[in-house]
C-alpha cells in the first residue's frame, strides 16, 4: 500500500516528518476491497511528501531510487511502488495519481500504471488532491493483474461521497477481444506542446505501428484543448498552498522546500481565479467526452524523457511539473479519464520507454483492453531489470 492511504495497524506518514506516527485504525476503501479479494498485504511503500511531485524522494525516508539503474529516480508520487514492482518484491502494488504520479513512475520503472475513471476506486480520507483530482489505482507487472486488482478495488464504500456506484464485475472479461475496428487518436497536444525526446517519438511510433498492425484505425489529431499547464498549475498550487496552512506553522520547516516554494507563490491566488481555472477543467473534460465520440481510444507518450537521476535537486517545480516531469499525464487527471502506462520498449541504455492508452470517462474497459492489445503485441517481458 502506498503510504498516502491507511492500513489498520500501520501508521500513515505520507512522507513527511509532520504526520502522526500512531497507527491507523481502520482501512482505505481499497484496502478493504483488497481484503476482502484475499489480497495478503506485506506493508507500506514510500512516497514523496505528501505526494506532491515526480523527483522520488522525500524528507522522511530520504531518495527511492530506480532498479533498472540505482543512478535514476523510481518517479513518484508512487515511488516506493514502482521500484518494489520493478524488483520483484510483490506483483501488486497501490499508487495514486494526481497528475500522473501513478503513470510517470510506472514509465519510469518498466511496469503497469493503471489511473483509474475519478470515482471508481473510492477514497476515505481525501488527501490533499483528492476531491478535484486524485485516484487510487493498480500497478502491477502486466495488464491483466492491474485488471484483476481492479476489479476488487472498485467497490462503492458509503464514506467517499464523491464514488461511483458499484459495479461488480471481472475487469478481466473482454481484455482480450483487440481493437480491431477501432479508431485511435494519435494526441501530440494538450493545449500545448508537451516536449519528447528522440527514444520517446521512437517508442511512440512503435505503438501506433503495433496497434495498426491489429487493425486499428490510428490518426494524427488535436482534440484542440484549452492550456491544460495553466489549469493544473493552479489546482495543484492552491492544494499545496491549503496543505501547508494546515500544517502547525512551528512544523512547516519540516516540509520539502520545493513543496514550500509551490505554496508561497500560489497562496496570494485569488478565488476567482482559482474558480476559474476549474471552470476550465470542466471544459477540458467536455470537450474530451466530445473528442470521444469520434475516437475510442488515444495514444500518447507518457514521459517526456527516461528516468532522470535520483539525485538531482528539484528546481523550479512549477516550470518542471509541465516541462520535465508531467506534461503529458496531469491533463487526464483534469478530465477524469481513465489513463494506462505500460513499457514498449529500452532505450540504449536499458531504460524503459513507454506510453499512455485513454479512454473516455467511465470506459476503463476500453483503457484496459487497449493496453493489454499492446502489452500481446509488442510481447515486452515482465520487468526484471537486474536479470534476477
Amino acid at each position: 500500500m502506498k503510504d498516502l492511504l491507511n492500513l489498520s495497524g500501520f501508521p500513515t506518514r505520507r512522507g513527511s516528518r509532520t504526520t502522526d506516527p500512531a497507527p491507523q485504525k481502520e482501512d482505505a476503501p481499497a484496502v478493504l476491497g483488497l481484503k476482502a479479494a484475499g489480497a495478503v498485504i506485506l506493508g507500506k511503500t514510500t512516497t514523496t511528501e505528501f505526494g506532491w511531485k515526480t523527483p522520488g524522494d522525500c524528507p522522511l525516508h530520504g531518495i527511492t531510487r530506480n532498479p533498472w539503474n540505482t543512478q535514476r529516480t523510481p518517479g513518484g508520487s508512487s515511488s516506493g511502488a514502482a521500484a518494489a514492482a520493478s524488483a520483484g518484491f510483490g506483483p501488486l502494488h497501490v499508487g495514486t495519481d494526481a497528475g500522473g504520479s501513478i503513470r510517470i513512475p510506472a514509465a519510469y520503472c518498466g511496469i503497469v500504471g493503471f489511473k483509474p475513471t475519478y470515482g471508481r476506486i473510492p477514497q476515505w480520507p481525501h488527501g490533499a488532491f483528492s476531491a478535484a483530482v486524485a485516484v487510487a489505482g493498480p500497478m502491477t507487472r502486466t495488464v491483466r493483474d492491474a485488471a484483476l486488482m481492479f476489479s476488487a478495488m472498485a467497490r462503492a464504500d458509503a464514506r467517499d461521497p464523491l464514488c461511483l456506484p458499484d459495479d461488480p464485475r471481472d475487469w478481466r472479461q473482454g481484455i482480450e477481444s483487440g481493437v480491431q475496428g477501432m479508431r485511435i487518436a494519435l494526441v501530440r497536444r494538450w493545449g500545448f506542446s508537451p516536449p519528447l525526446d528522440e527514444d520517446g517519438e521512437t517508442a511512440l511510433q512503435r505503438a501506433a505501428d503495433a496497434l495498426r498492425a491489429e487493425g486499428a484505425s490510428v490518426e494524427d489529431v488535436d482534440p484542440d484543448l484549452p492550456d491544460t499547464r495553466a489549469i493544473f498549475g493552479r489546482v495543484w498550487g492552491v492544494a499545496l498552498a491549503r496543505l501547508v496552512a494546515s500544517t502547525p506553522e512551528d512544523r512547516r520547516g519540516d516540509l520539502d522546500p520545493g513543496l514550500l516554494d509551490v505554496a508561497r507563490h500560489e497562496g496570494s491566488m485569488l478565488a476567482t481565479d482559482f474558480l476559474g481555472a476549474d471552470a476550465m477543467r470542466v471544459e477540458t473534460a467536455h470537450r474530451m467526452s466530445l473528442f470521444h465520440q469520434r475516437y475510442d481510444l488515444i495514444l500518447t507518450a507518457a514521459t517526456p524523457t527516461a528516468a532522470f537521476a535520483a539525485d538531482a535537486p528539484t528546481i523550479k517545480p512549477t516550470e518542471a511539473l509541465w516541462r520535465d516531469w508531467a506534461p503529458w499525464t496531469f491533463a487526464q487527471n483534469l478530465s477524469r479519464q481513465p489513463a494506462i502506462a505500460l513499457t514498449v520498449g529500452l532505450d540504449e541504455d536499458r531504460m524503459p520507454r513507454a506510453v499512455q492508452v485513454v479512454a473516455a470517462q467511465g470506459r476503463d474497459d476500453l483503457a484496459l483492453r487497449g493496453a493489454r492489445t499492446l502489452e500481446r503485441a509488442l510481447e515486452m517481458p515482465e520487468a526484471d531489470p537486474l536479470g534476477a
